[in-house]
């Protein structure tokens, strides 16, 4: 190999974290299309949560939103971000105020992380444009 030789990833790297990205994305608009069209399980979720309905709604249309935003390679990290912080949210809802298991939770946000991680070139660029 020459020195004029990039090293380039493994093919399988980018269809990995591609269909990781295509898994949060279904899981998420999933869920969050399951809190926006009121399924019964939901509405009695966030009646339990005590915030409002209103909050029901927000959550689904953000998690709508994080999901696109995975899919988009310019901003897959932000993304990424968004989906980790609902389900930092989520986790502690799970804990503190409603019970049952917060697995399903931790692994999304661990997915969620990952492709925070795999991008994290995005939020460095961002902190460099508004670096003075």
């Amino acid at each position: 190999m020459s020195t004029t030789d990039v090293q380039r990833p493994p093919r399988w790297k980018p269809a990995a974290l591609w269909t990781l990205k295509g898994l949060l994305a279904a899981a998420f608009l999933s869920a969050g299309g399951a809190k926006i069209l009121g399924v019964p399980m939901m509405v009695e979720n966030f009646q339990q949560i005590g915030l409002g309905q209103w909050f029901r709604y927000l959550t689904g249309v953000l998690e709508i939103v994080g999901a696109i935003m995975v899919l988009m390679p310019r901003v897959a990290a932000i993304g990424g971000l968004l989906l980790s912080c609902i389900m930092v949210g989520a986790i502690a809802t799970h804990l503190l105020l409603m019970g049952g298991s917060a697995v399903p939770a931790i692994v999304l946000l661990v997915l969620s992380a990952i492709v925070v991680f795999a991008h994290r070139d995005q939020i460095d660029s961002l902190f460099d444009r508004y670096d003075t």
